[in-house]
């Protein structure tokens, strides 16, 4: 499961062949994970999150460069030398949440060491991403105001914590991928968005499949409804200088992502992960 374009190799088989695959891999992810339950959120966030603060200063890097060549056309070629750190945007998404639902950062606490930090990065992972801690239960950071700092003064050590890139692969929800995506769907599922953040930031899968042109997750956590729709804010593990805007158009009952260095821009599917048992 890539968290950003694919290669023309990457895409050859089948479309038969490679829902087939996707759906036998994705059943018994649903299978071994039946026993889960629902989650039952805080009926609204404790606090507005705040995209300088609640966000990692780090980016999931991108395997692929993607630029139009000389006739226009959207390529690529894998960037050279490779990334340290890539493919891990569903892990970064999650841990996004996690840390906003389940951690709390104080400032006024002393630093610790890297021991420490290790088990406390540890126990928000290890946390529930679709059940929220109540404020007394959560997992205090010391030393530092927020993700951002955080993630700035302890890159590598959250990096090494926070999961590996084969999570991205076997996220709950990736079984819905495989169906089709209705308009009727896609409306529905922007009313659910807005309904939801009443509650928290939400992490979105947005693909293209079977093409897989994107295959990504964001953290959405505002919305401003406009005339033609709605404009979904997100954080972007690929792009962590700045929010980015999911659109849905209400007419044509689509969502869309502009261009950026890794999408051509256009029409993509989106559906909300980490809420419910098969998601």
């Amino acid at each position: 499961m890539k968290c950003e374009l694919s290669s023309k190799k990457e895409v050859s088989a089948p479309y038969w062949q490679r829902s087939r695959t996707f759906c036998a891999v994705l059943l018994a992810l649903m299978l071994l994970s039946g026993c889960a339950t629902t989650s039952t959120p805080d009926p609204v966030q404790s606090r507005p999150f705040d995209f300088q603060q609640d966000t990692f200063a780090y980016a999931n890097e991108l395997v692929w460069e993607y630029y139009h060549d000389e006739n226009g056309k959207w390529t690529s070629h894998k960037r050279e030398p490779p990334p340290n750190y890539s493919l891990h945007c569903f892990v970064v998404a999650r841990a996004v949440r996690q840390f906003f639902d389940n951690a709390r950062f104080d400032p006024h606490q002393p630093v610790a060491d890297d021991a420490t930090y290790r088990q406390l990065i540890r126990r928000v992972i290890a946390s529930d991403p679709r059940r929220p801690l109540l404020e007394s239960k959560k997992i205090v950071i010391p030393g530092y105001a927020n993700l951002r700092e955080f993630s700035r003064a302890h890159e590598s050590l959250l990096k090494a914590e926070c999961g590996g890139a084969w999570e991205s692969y076997v996220q709950r929800g990736h079984w819905r991928m495989v169906l089709p995506f209705s308009r009727n769907h896609q409306e529905h599922m922007a009313e659910q968005l807005i309904s939801h953040l009443r509650e928290r930031p939400l992490v979105v899968h947005v693909v293209r499949f079977p093409q897989l042109s994107i295959n990504h997750a964001v953290v959405v956590f505002d919305a401003k409804e406009t005339e033609a729709g709605i404009d979904f804010v997100a954080y972007d593990p690929n792009e962590p200088a700045n929010p980015i805007t999911l659109l849905f158009d209400r007419a044509t009952r689509t969502f869309a992502l502009g261009p950026n260095n890794y999408f051509e821009g256009g029409r993509v599917d989106a559906y909300e992960i980490l809420y419910k048992w098969d998601y």
